[in-house]
């Protein structure tokens, strides 16, 4: 899944490791985030979007998902 973690992280300086901190995972499930390997729960991301003053929607791309 495609995310803005990264632009977002960059925009505002803020390191992988600090990130994960205020959200309570590792810098390694944040570099999983940011490079598609990983999907992040919805309370991670809901953690992510919070922590960045966003909607789960403005952080996540959710358009390569099939209809459910």
């Amino acid at each position: 899944m495609k995310t803005r973690i990264q632009e977002l992280r960059k925009e505002r300086r803020i390191s992988q490791e600090e990130l994960a901190n205020a959200v309570g995972v590792t810098r390694q499930t944040i570099t999983s985030l940011e490079c598609e390997k990983y999907t992040a729960s919805l309370v991670l991301a809901y953690k992510i979007a919070k922590y960045f003053g966003m909607t789960i929607e403005e952080v996540f791309d959710f358009s390569n998902l099939s209809d459910l």
